[in-house]
């Protein structure tokens, strides 16, 4: 079932032959995380890239007052890690946990390189992954700093409603950097 995902998924930017998505998929683990689970703790090195297969996770830290706040989330079908941390391998300024239980494809960043040199489409495709990533996260953050509390908050539930079905409502507060009270209100006034 994850296999077919996985497969699925590539496809959609590149197209491997049999033998090489073989290959890529043999040089993967499979990892389950329960809830509240860390894939990634705060002043560790990231050693591995995730495919969620199944779940849902975020990354997040505490400012300086000690509220916590949510800066990413990652759901089913996506790649995942904190990429300062993978790429430089220096230790992670953020947490990555899980949100309900998770099941996760990983591959180590020496795995990783090597299949880059030996399959140059899945270089192509982590590419297209990161320009993809770094595009939306860019959008987010220019949507979030125009638009007000509200808005944002429509946005979010009505562009993937299925995960605000799934967050608990204090993390999509966080994430939307409102209070869970304010939250609540919008909630109410949509409902």
């Amino acid at each position: 079932m994850f296999k077919k995902k996985l497969k699925e998924y590539i496809d959609r930017y590149v197209l491997l032959d049999e033998s090489d998505f073989e290959h890529f998929y043999d040089s993967l683990s499979i990892q389950k995380f329960k809830k509240k689970e860390y894939l990634l703790e705060k002043g560790k090195i990231c050693r591995n890239y995730f495919f969620i297969a199944e779940g849902l996770v975020r990354t997040y830290d505490y400012n300086e007052k000690g509220i916590e706040k949510i800066v990413q989330f990652g759901i089913d079908n996506w790649w995942f890690t904190n990429t300062d941390s993978f790429i430089n391998q220096t230790k992670s300024r953020l947490n990555i946990q899980a949100i309900e239980e998770t099941t996760v494809l990983k591959i180590s960043k020496e795995t990783l390189d090597l299949i880059y040199k030996e399959i140059p489409k899945i270089e192509t495709l982590f590419r297209i992954i990161t320009e993809k990533t770094l595009i939306a996260q860019q959008r987010s953050s220019y949507f979030y700093m125009k638009e007000d509390s509200k808005t944002r908050y429509y946005h979010l539930v009505n562009k993937i409603p299925e995960f605000a079905q799934r967050v608990p409502q204090y993390m999509i507060a966080s994430y939307l950097d409102i209070t869970p009270e304010y939250l609540s209100e919008l909630r109410k006034t949509s409902e």
